[in-house]
């Protein structure tokens, strides 16, 4: 099928959010715990999901994957708390249940807390609203959670890298038999910020390229398991250098299932995110090594600007709130990008 643009990052799916995909001329879109998938019962239904995929489809829209299911549902899996099998076993009835509709990529992050920041409105390029992120103001008192990943439940003991290890283990040794059983792709969003250090006492694994691949190696070659490609979060650990080390090494692999398109200014301790071509890398140099290596899954829209005109609402779910132009500046880039190398 070859490289092709998606609209992303998509947690309250409406009439406005169809048209505005339709306006940009995508033919499908990638939802993030989706308003419309609540999971009541601890997993997504095959009768919420199907609403979910009758609804896109009568709106001319494909599915291209799901990401993050309610936090509620997933964060005792990351932190090994009791009750993670009962949650596996949801997570179980998820995967088997997408598959039932025809939606076979799933993404999910093992972030035990949540994406933190210090800044929720820098101020980027003309005064457009951005995020930022530096670690020496990132104390329990200063930090932000521009994205919360899990449930107001405060860690009580701290975590340390080697129990994250082995919580991932666990997940990977349950679920993957499931997944590869049904048909269902599950891609693995590294850690933001990739710093070394705790964040609210607990440590953060997925920080390196090194051990992006460290996480495929414990899938022990499971076609289920990808990766969730970030380009915004890889490139804060070594700007274009890290982004070219994952590429090189997961994506001659057919393991970049699908890629987070944003970008930042600056490397860990301290970066901002920014527009697309003033970051740390090069949009076409990455897409071209992209297509070199096999590439053929999309790219989403991710993070972007808030620019005039859109609503500095960041956290809102509402689809008023979607930063729409910041979002169409960050498709258009690509379209030309991609257009302009012949990969359109």
């Amino acid at each position: 099928m070859g490289i092709r643009l998606s609209l992303g990052h998509i947690d309250s799916y409406d009439d406005a959010v169809a048209a505005f995909a339709h306006q940009l001329g995508l033919p499908s879109v990638q939802l993030h715990t989706p308003t419309a998938l609540p999971g009541a019962d601890g997993h997504w239904s095959l009768g919420e999901l199907q609403a979910l995929r009758d609804r896109c489809d009568r709106d001319g829209l494909t599915i291209d994957g799901l990401e993050n299911v309610p936090a509620a549902h997933f964060f005792k899996i990351q932190r090994g708390l009791a009750g993670r099998d009962e949650q596996i076993e949801n997570y179980h009835r998820t995967i088997r249940n997408m598959a039932r509709v025809g939606i076979d990529l799933l993404g999910y992050n093992f972030i035990a807390t949540y994406v933190w920041r210090t800044e929720m409105g820098a101020s980027g390029r003309g005064g457009a609203k951005v995020t930022g992120f530096d670690l020496a103001r990132a104390g329990e008192g200063n930090a932000l959670a521009s994205y919360k990943l899990t449930p107001d439940e405060p860690i009580t003991e701290p975590i340390t890298a080697e129990q994250m290890w082995d919580n991932y283990q666990y997940f990977l040794d349950a679920v993957l038999p499931v997944a590869e059983e049904v048909g269902v792709r599950l891609a693995l969003h590294p850690d933001d910020p990739p710093v070394d250090q705790p964040l609210g006492q607990a440590a953060r694994i997925f920080t390196s390229s090194a051990a992006i691949a460290e996480g495929y190696r414990r899938a022990n070659g499971s076609p289920a398991w990808g990766l969730n490609f970030c380009l915004g979060t890889v490139s804060e650990m070594a700007g274009e250098d890290s982004v070219n080390e994952v590429i090189d090494q997961l994506g001659a692999l057919g393991r970049i299932f699908y890629v987070h398109f944003r970008d930042v200014r600056g490397t860990v301790p301290r970066f901002t995110e920014c527009f697309l071509g003033e970051g740390n890398l090069n949009p076409a140099r990455v897409i071209r090594r992209l297509h070199a290596v096999g590439f053929d899954g999309f790219l989403i829209d991710d993070h972007v600007p808030a620019m005039i005109g859109d609503l500095d609402t960041w956290g809102d779910t509402s689809s008023e709130a979607y930063c729409s132009r910041g979002r169409a500046h960050a498709i258009g880039y690509l379209q030309g990008v991609l257009n302009a190398l012949g990969l359109d």
